[in-house]
């Protein structure tokens, strides 16, 4: 019998890029001409993983989350990663979100994805549940390189990754 070949299925952020991004949009915040006055603030938790953005408006709240999402992007980070919370009245008049960055995948979220890949009726794939991951594993290289084509098709509401491809 030939020896399996097999790669996980994670979800993973680089928290120092985030961290990173924060503090570029912290310091735009305050140099930029529209917002610099505008009582809008920006904090991040790295240890709970969250951000919470206080504003006076929906208006400059938005704004300030599309700066965040720029330096994102730019960081390379995935903006599924990161799951903002409907606005809330905050005192002061002001507007609250809060988001929350999504790693690791739940276990509702695996057996979905697994229940996709056996769906797929590929013969010789089997899937495994580790934690917060998942790994693949089939006896033909090609029938892994299908599954991973067929996952980055679908969207499951958070980023995934493929790794440890052996």
């Amino acid at each position: 019998m030939a020896k399996d070949e097999s790669f996980d299925v994670v979800s993973e952020v680089n928290m120092q890029e985030v961290d990173n991004a924060y503090q570029q949009t912290k310091k735009e915040l305050a140099q930029r001409y529209d917002l610099k006055g505008s009582k809008a603030s920006l904090e991040f938790d790295k240890g709970n993983k969250r951000f919470v953005l206080l504003a006076p408006s929906d208006f400059v709240a938005k704004q300030v989350i599309d700066v965040l999402n720029t330096k994102l992007i730019q960081r390379k980070v995935e903006l599924q990663a990161v799951h903002w919370s409907a606005p809330e009245e905050a005192s002061g008049m002001n507007v609250r979100y809060r988001g929350e960055i999504i790693e690791g995948i739940s276990k509702d979220l695996a057996t979905k994805i697994s229940k996709n890949i056996r769906d797929q009726k590929l013969k010789k794939i089997r899937v495994q549940v580790e934690g917060d991951k998942l790994r693949v594993f089939s006896n033909s290289r090609d029938e892994l390189q299908e599954v991973i084509a067929f996952l980055k098709e679908q969207d499951y509401g958070q980023p995934l990754q493929y790794i440890n491809y052996r």
